[in-house]
């Protein structure tokens, strides 16, 4: 049998709030686990479509490459037009390391001015409490 609200008691009402915010709080969790199921999906299927392409990209910058070969064995013996394409390859190769290498170095962990600060208001409110 169900009391009326207006003769429920103090202590009953507040059993009746924590029961509602905790079954509340279960429902919101699993809405977020299933909403969250489903994106982990969707990224999975997305970054499986992303791979593929990444493949056919790749084979298709090998097929240039063949190409590349290809156009140069016209005028040039194919192992010499081979090694021009392996060298032009390689060379691109080596600046892109060195580009690679010079980012990298000037994203290096170092304090940064918003780091700095947080360290400030640390120190600050740890000597406002003393």
């Amino acid at each position: 049998m169900t009391v009326p609200q207006a003769e429920k008691s103090t202590a009953e009402l507040v059993r009746d709030l924590t029961d509602q915010v905790s079954h509340l709080a279960r429902t919101e969790v699993t809405l977020a686990v299933r909403e969250l199921k489903g994106k982990a999906k969707h990224a999975g299927v997305g970054a499986a479509v992303a791979g593929a392409g990444g493949v056919l990209a790749f084979y298709g910058g090998a097929v240039l490459v063949a190409a590349c070969v290809l156009l140069l064995a016209l005028v040039l013996p194919a192992w010499a037009a081979a090694l021009i394409v392996a060298g032009a390859l390689f060379a691109t190769a080596g600046i892109s390391m060195l580009v690679a290498r010079k980012e990298l170095r000037r994203s290096a962990p170092m304090p940064s001015p918003a780091l700095e600060s947080a360290k400030e208001d640390i120190h600050a409110v740890k000597e406002a409490r003393r």
